[in-house]
Formats: structure tokens, sequence, C-alpha cells
């Protein structure tokens, strides 16, 4: 049993940045694939980033990819997604997701299995 909570969500302006983070419980930690989703208001969840047990290999969705950055600290049992150059269609809830293991495709939902309860992110133009 993993619990993922999130923080760092708010009000920003466009092209400003803003840096989440994901605090887990659970001795596995360290083991899991992380991974970052979000959904806007009518839209399906959308895959952001993820992140291997050692922050070796790195995935980002295209839309967020040159921007956003993910990163991991595995001895503070947490995961960071760096947001820069904010845009306004990114506002949505940010969700963070422990796979549970490895993710053989890191950037699909079912790969998850535990996830975070989200935190808002509203971008302002």
């Amino acid at each position: 049993q993993v619990q993922l909570v999130e923080s760092g969500g708010g009000l920003v302006q466009a092209g400003g940045s803003l840096r989440l983070s994901c605090a887990a419980s659970g001795r596995t930690f360290s083991r899991y694939t992380m991974g970052w989703f979000r959904q806007a208001p009518g839209n399906e969840r959308e895959f952001v980033a993820s992140i291997s047990w050692s922050g070796s290999s790195t995935y980002y969705g295209d839309s967020v990819k040159g921007r956003f950055t993910i990163s991991r600290d595995n001895a503070k049992n947490t995961v960071y997604l760096q947001m820069n150059s904010l845009k306004p269609e990114d506002t949505a809830v940010y969700y963070c997701a422990a796979a549970g293991g490895v993710a053989a495709v890191p950037m699909v939902e079912y790969e998850y299995d535990y996830w975070g309860q989200g935190t808002q992110v509203t971008v302002s133009s």
C-alpha cells in the first residue's frame, strides 16, 4: 500500500514557473516508476512525464517536452515536476502516480497502481 500526496500547485501567469512535489509513503518507493498526469475539465487524463526508479530513463508528453522536467529524490521519497514557460493550456489538475514496479509502457495510465489526489495548476493569460 502506497500513498501519494501532491503539493505545489497554484495560480501562475503565462510564462512563469512552478514546481510540483509528490511525497510518497512506503518502503519500496525507490523501486517504482513514477509519473505525472494531468486532467483538464472535459478532457481525458493526459500523460505528462515519467521517470524510472534510478532516474536514468525519462519520458515526456509532446505538449510539455522542452518545458517540463521530472526528477526524483529517492532518499526523500519525493518526485518533482519542474514546469517552466507555462501556458494557459497547461491548466489542469496534476496527479502523481506510482507504478508499483517497473512500468514497461510508462506513458499509459494502466501501468500505474497508485494515485495521489491531485493538485490544481492554473495558468492565467
